[in-house]
C-alpha cells in the first residue's frame, strides 16, 4: 500500500511544486527527514510561511539561500561555548541539517526571522500582469481581425 493517489490534496495547494515529492518523502520516513520539523502555513492568497523549529540555534548557525527556484535552509552544530559544564542529559538537539523546499514561478523570499526558537520564512506570490489571466471580449459576429 505504498502507492495512492494524492490528486485530492494538490487542488487547494499554491505556490510549492512537486507536493507530492514531500508528502512521498515524509510518509516514508527517511532518516533525518523530520529534523527539523517545520509547518508550511498559507496567509491569503498570496502570502505563505514556512516556520522551521530551530530550537538551540543562533541566527549565525542558521543559513537561509534561494538559487534557481530551490530554497535551502540549513543550519550548523556550533561549537560548545561553554567550557567547564559536562552535560548529564542534552536533550536538546544541535545537529546539522539541511531542507530544501522547491518553490514554483512567481513566488519570492521576502524575509526570514527568528524569533523563540522558531524561523520564520516569508513568501510571497507577485505574478506580473503579462501572467494574469485575461478576459477576451466576445465580438458581436464579426472577426476582431477586421477593420
Amino acid at each position: 500500500m505504498s502507492a495512492f493517489s494524492m490528486a485530492p490534496l494538490f487542488r487547494q495547494s499554491i505556490g510549492f511544486d512537486r507536493f507530492n515529492d514531500l508528502f512521498e518523502s515524509a510518509l516514508r520516513n527517511e532518516a533525518g527527514s523530520t529534523y527539523p520539523p517545520y509547518n508550511i502555513e498559507k496567509h491569503g492568497d498570496e502570502r505563505y510561511r514556512i516556520v522551521i523549529a530551530a530550537a538551540g540555534f543562533q541566527e549565525s548557525d542558521l543559513d537561509v539561500q534561494v538559487e534557481r527556484g530551490v530554497l535551502s535552509v540549513s543550519g550548523g552544530k556550533r561549537e560548545s561555548r561553554s567550557e567547564g559544564v559536562a552535560y548529564l542529559h542534552q536533550g536538546i538537539a544541535q545537529r546539522a541539517f539541511k531542507l530544501s523546499f522547491r518553490l514554483v514561478d512567481h513566488i519570492e523570499v521576502k524575509g526570514a526571522e527568528l524569533r523563540n526558537g522558531l524561523l520564520s520564512i516569508e513568501l510571497v506570490r507577485i505574478v506580473p500582469e503579462e501572467a494574469r489571466p485575461k478576459r477576451i471580449p466576445i465580438g458581436n459576429g464579426r472577426p476582431a481581425l477586421e477593420s
